[in-house]
């Protein structure tokens, strides 16, 4: 790696659940309809719009789903290691997502995973807003450009530009079906590790 490719050693690392620590098993298109929301609509999103009656049986339906999801869960080859080379480096973690911090904390448990910091959609606002990366950086005592966010939505990228945050997209060797462009994308996490192994201490010439 050249002088002018030098990229800089994150201070933090922000990183989504479904589909970047863990395989993806939520089926969208179930939950959609067992909830009664139109094919495509954002499904957090729809639910907020509900009445209250209506939403908590929503609610209820999604997170049965969720948790379903979260108790057959495997982990994405890397996951551990990702993790491992925070901590050996000091580097601090948090998990940020859009699901519940129930399913959350199953996957937590169930994978004896360790992150410095979670941030579910009950503690506030849900990606694409930036404001769960804003508290996640506040909690860890970094910069906002000072960290990644790691994900394999659209939501992650979309936060991560609207935070200034450099983001990673995991691609899953998939073609990027939005517009929000990241920093740097990778076929899945063993490719993000190698880009952290090349990461430098000290400032980045070309970033």
């Amino acid at each position: 790696m050249g002088e002018s490719e030098r990229v800089l050693r994150p201070g933090a690392l922000l990183l989504d659940m479904d589909g970047t620590l863990t395989r993806p098993l939520l089926d969208f298109h179930r939950i959609r309809a067992d909830i009664g929301i139109n094919p495509g609509e954002p499904i957090l999103e729809s639910i907020a719009r509900m009445d209250q009656s209506r939403r908590a049986k929503a609610t209820a339906i999604l997170e049965r789903h969720e948790e379903m999801a979260a108790r057959e869960s495997t982990l994405n080859t890397g996951a551990l290691e990702i993790l491992d080379w925070a901590r050996a480096r000091q580097i601090g973690t948090a998990l940020i997502t859009r699901n519940s911090r129930q399913s959350v904390d199953t996957v937590l448990r169930l994978h004896r995973l360790r992150v410095d910091c979670v941030i579910a959609r009950e503690d506030g606002p849900i990606k694409p807003d930036p404001g769960a990366l804003f508290l996640a950086c506040e909690w860890l005592g970094v910069e906002p450009k000072d960290a990644w966010m790691i994900g394999d939505g659209r939501h992650d990228i979309e936060a991560a530009v609207a935070a200034g945050i450099r983001s990673v997209w995991i691609s899953h060797r998939t073609e990027r079906s939005f517009t929000a462009m990241p920093w740097r994308n990778t076929d899945d996490l063993l490719a993000l590790m190698e880009l952290l192994e090349s990461t430098c201490e000290g400032p980045t010439a070309a970033d």
